[in-house]
């Protein structure tokens, strides 16, 4: 089975690949390697360096592949870029996903499109399920909704086969030290340097935090999935940030004491997605626990310092 990787040389992209590859799958990557990384990319894997906006490149790309199904992983992910440049958040997550859908229409691919919880918003309950209320917080939050919507058009006018993946907060090896994403990364680069990560607000709020090896595996799930649907993508477990930080501490034996600063304009308190219906239509459950991910992240960041 031939399948393409968009963002295959980003955190999760590259991640996936390596599976893919591993599982046998013919795999192609796409990235503009703005942010994703060519040491990352797995050298069995064929590169196309190219933009998703880049509409005669995709095209050409596809017409040489011609793939049975696209893991379209390509996006602005930062929340404060869609604030101050929303433009460019639109252009690369709406615009870019719909060049992606077309092509996926023409050439009759599955798509399995990584969305994300930013499109909830604030949760009106706990742990949330894929009927809660779409109210994003943010222009990524609406950047990540709205091919959504256009996938099911798609599915609807043109019969195009789609897996939709929601994610809560995923971490683990690859993840840039950067952005409000990747918190976990972010402070254990702080603690194993001895600099004191900072938390905003009292750190009592929570997430549901998810090892990348688990979603890499719902992704194969998805492409084995017989019908459409749009599912959660979780552990269904909540941890502190205090926690959190006592946790990468222990496991690093350390014992740095974090800088807690003003809340942040926008964060919520808590967050934890349902996943039921992932484990039910998906045939998949998380393997890892927080313990076991960040150790396997710690690790990983040590051996890069």
């Amino acid at each position: 089975m031939k399948v393409i990787v968009t963002g295959g040389c980003g955190f999760i992209g590259s991640n996936l690949v390596d599976r893919l590859i591993k599982e046998g799958f013919e795999t192609y990557v796409i990235d503009n390697l703005s942010t994703g990384k060519i040491e990352f990319l797995n050298p069995i894997a064929k590169f196309y360096q190219s933009d998703i906006l880049d509409v005669q490149k995709m095209k050409s790309i596809f017409e040489d592949v011609k793939p049975n199904a696209v893991f379209h992983l390509a996006a602005q992910i930062d929340v404060q870029t869609s604030i101050h440049n929303p433009d460019l958040d639109a252009q690369i997550n709406i615009l870019g996903s719909i060049n992606l859908i077309e092509l996926c229409k023409t050439y009759k691919s599955k798509l399995i499109y990584s969305s994300s919880a930013a499109v909830y918003g604030t949760p009106l309950y706990l742990p949330v399920c894929e009927q809660h209320l779409i109210q994003p917080l943010s222009n990524y939050g609406i950047s990540k909704v709205t091919p959504e919507l256009y996938i099911r058009c798609y599915a609807r006018l043109y019969n195009v086969k789609f897996t939709i993946l929601r994610y809560s907060n995923v971490y683990g090896p690859r993840q840039m030290p950067k952005g409000e994403g990747g918190v976990i990364s972010i402070f254990i680069n702080k603690i194993i340097n001895d600099e004191t990560p900072a938390i905003f607000g009292d750190g009592q709020q929570t997430r549901d935090f998810i090892y990348v090896e688990d979603v890499v595996s719902a992704n194969l799930s998805a492409l084995k999935a017989e019908k459409n649907g749009t599912y959660n993508i979780s552990t269904n477990k909540r941890i502190s940030i205090n926690e959190l930080i006592k946790k990468i501490n222990c496991i690093l034996n350390k014992n740095i004491v974090p800088a807690y600063k003003q809340e942040r304009i926008g964060d919520i308190d808590h967050s934890c997605l349902d996943n039921q219906l992932a484990k039910m239509e998906l045939n998949w459950q998380p393997k890892y626990s927080i313990i076991e991910g960040i150790t396997k992240t710690c690790q990983f960041n040590e051996n890069i310092q």
